[in-house]
């Protein structure tokens, strides 16, 4: 069962969803992309669907289908929207059928859904124009569910990491993010957000808060292919990706060449009034 928490702290709003520069870049390594990025506790998967009407899910921004396959093994059916072309074919090779487009432009020509969906991509999405998209295709009493992995670095390395991004990156989001990492805390604006969003429509139940807390443990190679695949490192020029990279290296090597990171998995979710 997730663990309920109470809501979170007001932060100033970011508009991350008008950074399609970054929102569209994931697809320049799809394949990367798809073995380095974390998956999803299986409980919350098994939550989302015991609490939607049916099986029928969409998965908004599907990406390479990472969360597509875990709803799928859990028996879902699920149909992809996913602004990036390399990223829709990626998934579609996967055998998921996908519409390339921002989910606030999409046309679901009369399609209803059981649930919606959205793993680590509901911040690229406007909050208000997602939750009225997602109140319009949910059938009644279907689920909105939107989440986020958040990864927290054992001490001292967080710090080391930390310190790479400041001294390669010192003006870029990614390099404040990684100085004020706190655990859960670094996603509490896209929380907000989300849940902001959802009570606007006025055609959601009380939006619920989600946790679930588990460990990934990391070698130095995939740590590496993780790193290399944020929204930021997306963009770089390979130079300067290959000197963040080569500091976070010699910090993992001087831990001991792998490490245990700590996640917790953060979920705004409710039902279709």
């Amino acid at each position: 069962m997730p663990t309920p928490r109470a809501e979170p702290p007001n932060p100033l709003p970011t508009e991350s969803h008008r950074a399609r520069n970054i929102a569209e870049s994931f697809g320049v390594d799809a394949a990367r992309y798809d073995r380095s990025r974390p998956r999803y506790p299986d409980a919350l998967i098994r939550e989302i669907l015991d609490a939607s009407p049916g099986r029928d899910v969409l998965d908004v921004g599907i990406g390479t289908g990472i969360v597509a396959r875990q709803f799928r093994a859990a028996g879902a059916s699920v149909h992809g929207v996913e602004p990036d072309a390399r990223m829709a074919e990626f998934a579609r090779g996967g055998g998921f059928p996908v519409d390339t487009a921002t989910f606030e432009k999409w046309e679901p020509r009369e399609r209803r859904f059981d649930a919606v969906v959205a793993g680590q991509t509901w911040h690229w999405v406007d909050p208000d124009r997602g939750a009225e998209q997602a109140a319009r295709i949910l059938r009644p009493h279907g689920r909105l569910a939107v989440f986020w992995n958040v990864q927290t670095p054992p001490e001292p390395l967080r710090a080391e990491f930390a310190d790479v991004y400041l001294r390669v990156l010192p003006d870029s989001p990614l390099a404040r993010m990684a100085a004020n990492s706190a655990g859960p805390q670094t996603h509490s604006q896209q929380v907000d957000k989300a849940s902001d969003g959802i009570r606007r429509t006025n055609a959601f139940e009380r939006p619920q808060f989600w946790e679930f807390d588990w460990e990934q443990r990391y070698s130095r190679a995939q740590w590496l292919d993780f790193a290399a695949t944020s929204g930021i490192a997306t963009n770089l020029p390979e130079s300067v990706l290959a000197e963040v990279l080569s500091g976070l290296g010699a910090a993992i090597d001087r831990a001991g060449g792998h490490f245990t990171c700590a996640y917790r998995t953060v979920a705004v979710t409710a039902a279709r009034l």
